[in-house]
């Protein structure tokens, strides 16, 4: 009787899991509600980089009556898997959206482990049938930035607080040196790593050490508003970064970069819901959008290119450009937005003859960088000085 019990017990249990396994595989209809999970890195509250991904989210379900969204706020990078296996277990997602370059080895993993699910990982570059990746990138808008800086400096010495050396910010420092040094050629930029995506108090240490070592304009990568903070209480220049940050600095805020992840996650959402995109054909797509496909502005503010407080100052400031004459600062950073943002791009800040800060040739006259070697990228740009771990 026992051994009969304990067989019947084996059977119940492996229809149970059979019936589990065929729920979670389950594969999405196109048309019908969708429903898409959200792994956030850091604070929805963060007024920085989870900010601008959750503001996104939302435009998306005002936009589609079929989608219905979770999401969960701070999930430290390496324990994505755990909140990845909720949503698909427990709370049924069709799609899974995974926001941080850590969130890389568990998202492909995933993806592997749920082959009839879709998954979408940032600024990563992993991919399968089954997961696609998307990135909004600054570059572009950096270097702009950088020719500001650079114009505007008194000391020559620009700061930037980086949270991790990864290429995204070895990219994103290298073109606001490069935008720099276009117009100042004695500008230098000096770097300061935190080690952190969000830590205001690291952030803001950090850029009290740069203003200790002279710098006066600043930049950064940390998911809160602490330098531009730290800036303003010294009266000094800063940046916004992925929010308009205008509002926290008024008289000292010049510019910034402004992500519109919507952009991508509308286009994305709608290509499932209509079967455009399936758990089979994602191996090749990677979302790579800047500002032609404007999924990143520019500005202080959404619809504030620049700082009105500072257009002037620009406009008096002249430079000799071998191909556009003498010209304000201002009106190159106008045509140079307009070159990258335009469906033809005649401009790129990583084109050549391109040097390293070692003297090493990254791009031959005539050439630009590959998306390739833009999202490897490793080395540092001239001008750049401070520690660089990973410098070829």
């Amino acid at each position: 009787m026992k051994t009969r019990l304990v067989l019947v017990s084996v059977v119940a249990l492996g229809l149970i899991l059979g019936l589990g396994a065929l729920t979670m595989a389950q594969e999405y209809v196109p048309g019908e509600p969708l429903k898409v999970g959200f792994v956030y890195v850091g604070p929805i509250s963060d007024y920085g980089w989870t900010f601008a991904h959750d503001e996104a989210r939302l435009i998306c379900m005002d936009a589609f009556p079929w989608l219905e969204t979770v999401y969960v706020e701070s999930v430290p990078e390496g324990d994505e898997p755990l909140v990845i296996d909720k949503f698909i277990q427990e709370e049924g997602c069709d799609v899974v959206f995974t926001t941080s370059f850590g969130f890389i080895d568990g998202t492909f993993a995933a993806a592997q482990r749920y082959p009839d699910k879709i998954f979408f990982h940032c600024s990563g570059y992993l991919r399968n049938p089954n997961m696609a990746t998307y990135m909004a990138d600054f570059y572009q808008i950096y270097y702009l930035n950088g020719l500001m800086a650079g114009a505007l400096t008194k000391s020559n010495k620009l700061g930037y607080v980086g949270a991790f050396p990864i290429p995204e910010l070895k990219r994103h420092i290298s073109a606001f040196a490069i935008g720099a040094r276009e117009v100042n050629p004695d500008a230098e930029v000096h770097v300061r790593w935190i080690n952190s995506w969000v830590d205001p108090v690291a952030a803001k240490e950090a850029a009290e050490a740069l203003i200790a070592d002279g710098c006066d304009v600043f930049a950064f990568t940390e998911d809160t508003a602490a330098v531009v903070h730290t800036a303003a209480d010294r009266g000094l220049l800063s940046f916004g970064h992925y929010s308009p940050m205008y509002v926290f600095s008024p008289e000292y805020c010049i510019s910034g970069q402004i992500a519109h992840w919507e952009a991508i996650y509308l286009d994305f959402l709608e290509k499932i819901y209509s079967g455009k995109y399936t758990a089979h054909n994602l191996q090749n797509v990677d979302y790579w959008w800047l500002l032609q496909e404007k999924a990143v502005e520019m500005g202080a503010d959404k619809g504030m290119i620049i700082n009105p407080a500072y257009e002037d100052q620009l406009k008096g400031i002249y430079v000799d450009d071998p191909v556009l004459g003498n010209i304000s600062v201002y009106d190159l950073v106008m045509m140079r937005l307009q070159q990258m943002a335009d469906p033809g791009v005649t401009f790129d800040p990583f084109q050549g003859p391109l040097y390293d800060r070692k003297g090493t040739l990254r791009a031959p006259e005539g050439c630009m960088l590959s998306v390739s070697e833009l999202t490897t990228m490793q080395w540092a740009a001239e001008g750049i000085v401070g520690p660089w771990s990973g410098e070829p």
